[in-house]
């Protein structure tokens, strides 16, 4: 606890093993549960918040100046934050950029979202590596009121990620049409109007920047709930369907997932799956998924690619991956993780058909896998 010298603290996070950390709080007030990750990348933190992938996480940013450049509504992936919480070093300064139009602490209390700063995410972080991703109780109260023993009795209560499927929480209710492009200096986000290609996008957590890609690659994107059924992606005729991003257990989210995959692999489409999808389409072909240690979540991850041996440094935001062992016949592992060997990309031998555990769309991140998208687009074109 503080010192008598320093100032209360105003929040406060429990872990389910009983460890305690407090610090000062910012954004809404109140209580929120969630798995606790970290997220290491230097930029970025608005598209992570509002990344769909995110939901039942609180995110620790181990670079310490998080929202230095505050926020403003071009950069959202969804939109509103995803992402159940924050945890950062240092407390938030005033923004300093000419396109930030709110401050990161009144943008996240407007959308009820819980931050944390004044912590030491350097121990939480090796805390996070070591014991695996914990379950976390994360309290703000400007009086510095804190039941702690409840707190770790609500963070032992969360269920875990486990044989949780939050697609239906995050996809949308309807379909919709996409033509928006990539951001270009200086009109902002340009219209497609000249389409070469069909492309159902089935959204499991899609954002915003990955439909931006596929718009910029010549796509004609309609986008579909995650329950829609390979009847319904067929009946739309199209060149090729893309599979998104996405957030729970891979395994059940599957099981409505897998038998629509299955039904559009029979009509011989083309095929490109991003992160939950390519764990959903790794699936659909016979493998397996497992829950990862602690996951990857950042923007610095090296990933070779087997079949050229280039290495491509990119932008990853998963905690299950497929399990390379369990790969069928005619399933080629196109990429791994340099980090840990993990599996990051599969393709059927015989078929346009492919995907990749990481985000080449790069929001926030490098841009080395863009190349996957125009790779799509030559698919439909042959």
């Amino acid at each position: 606890m503080a010192s008598s010298s320093q100032p209360r603290p105003t929040a406060c996070l429990a872990l389910a093993d009983g460890s305690i950390f407090y610090g000062y709080g910012f954004g809404a007030t109140g209580v929120t549960t969630a798995e606790l990750c970290f997220n290491t990348a230097m930029t970025g933190y608005q598209e992570i918040m509002t990344d769909p992938s995110y939901a039942g996480q609180i995110v620790t940013f181990t670079f310490p100046h998080i929202g230095n450049t505050g926020v403003n509504p071009e950069d959202d992936e969804t939109a509103d934050p995803v992402a159940a919480g924050m945890v950062v070093k240092w407390d938030p300064t005033q923004p300093s950029n000419w396109r930030a139009t709110e401050t990161l602490s009144d943008w996240l209390a407007k959308r009820g979202r819980i931050a944390i700063g004044g912590l030491d995410t350097r121990r939480l972080t090796r805390a996070i590596r070591q014991q695996g991703a914990p379950h976390v109780a994360l309290a703000h109260d400007p009086d510095g009121n804190f039941d702690t023993d409840a707190l770790v009795e609500q963070a032992r209560a969360f269920p875990g990620l486990e044989g949780l499927d939050l697609a239906l929480d995050v996809t949308s209710s309807q379909s919709y049409r996409w033509d928006e492009m990539r951001w270009a200096w200086p009109d902002g986000y340009p219209r497609q109007t000249a389409p070469k290609h069909k492309v159902v996008a089935i959204d499991f957590g899609a954002k915003r920047n990955i439909l931006r890609c596929l718009a910029s690659a010549g796509c004609d994107v309609t986008v579909l709930p995650a329950t829609a059924t390979a009847a319904e992606v067929l009946a739309h005729e199209p060149d090729g369907v893309f599979l998104s991003n996405g957030p729970g257990d891979p395994a059940a989210t599957g099981a409505y997932a897998v038998p629509m995959i299955k039904g559009v692999l029979e009509a011989g489409k083309p095929m490109f799956g991003i992160c939950l999808g390519h764990q959903m389409l790794a699936l659909a072909l016979g493998a397996k998924t497992i829950k990862m240690n602690h996951g990857h979540h950042g923007a610095n991850h090296p990933v070779k690619d087997n079949e050229t041996g280039k290495v491509e440094i990119t932008s990853m935001n998963h905690g299950f991956a497929v399990d390379s062992q369990t790969l069928p016949k005619g399933v080629i592992e196109t990429h791994i993780s340099l980090f840990d060997g993990s599996n990051c990309g599969i393709r059927m031998e015989d078929r346009p058909v492919f995907s990749v555990q990481h985000h080449p769309e790069a929001s926030p991140g490098p841009q080395d896998s863009f190349y996957l998208f125009e790779r799509f687009a030559a698919s439909m074109a042959g």
